[in-house]
């Protein structure tokens, strides 16, 4: 049987976002209401899958550790299990190109053929437009995090997660 799926960016969506990376748990900040919409998602059925670029790795930066410490951090502050964690560690710039790496649906492609997703039913949810590529070339429904004058190709426009899961169990 198919699952439903959320495929979800990490910063800007499930943590607040910083210029210079969030990868040490004193700049880790749960915004409000994401604790709230995860655990609507989930009561709703939905798989929950991160699916984020990492390219503070590539540049030397931070290690894959720092990346699933960050992962444990959103599931202890939100009490909710998220089902999966799909990051890419690459930058053109810095190693190599990588088909992982957002605006590239391949992260979304992995996590849907492991988990026998249902993307008529699923969405991707950003807060750049990378993230709504991806997803749109995944053939997912999209919700993009951002303000209301941004220009977008997403399906929804919303201001944050808990408007974003909203949408989605309307």
């Amino acid at each position: 049987m198919k699952q439903k799926c959320i495929f979800l960016d990490r910063d800007g969506v499930l943590n607040v976002d910083r210029v210079d990376y969030v990868y040490r748990m004193e700049d880790f900040i749960i915004p409000p209401g994401v604790g709230e919409a995860l655990k609507a998602l989930k009561s709703a059925g939905y798989l929950m899958v991160i699916i984020t670029n990492q390219s503070g790795i590539a540049k030397g930066i931070y290690r894959r550790e720092d990346v699933m410490m960050i992962h444990q951090a959103i599931q202890d502050g939100t009490g909710v299990a998220l089902d999966d964690i799909y990051f890419c560690p690459y930058h053109e710039k810095f190693d190599s190109h990588s088909l992982t790496r957002k605006p590239g649906s391949l992260m979304i492609e992995k996590a849907a053929a492991k988990y026998k997703v249902d993307l008529d039913a699923s969405w991707m949810v950003g807060d750049h437009e990378r993230d709504i590529t991806a997803g749109t070339r995944a053939g997912l429904r999209t919700i993009r995090i951002a303000p209301p004058s941004t220009e977008t190709k997403a399906t929804h426009l919303v201001d944050d997660l808990l408007a974003a899961s909203q949408v989605i169990l309307a």
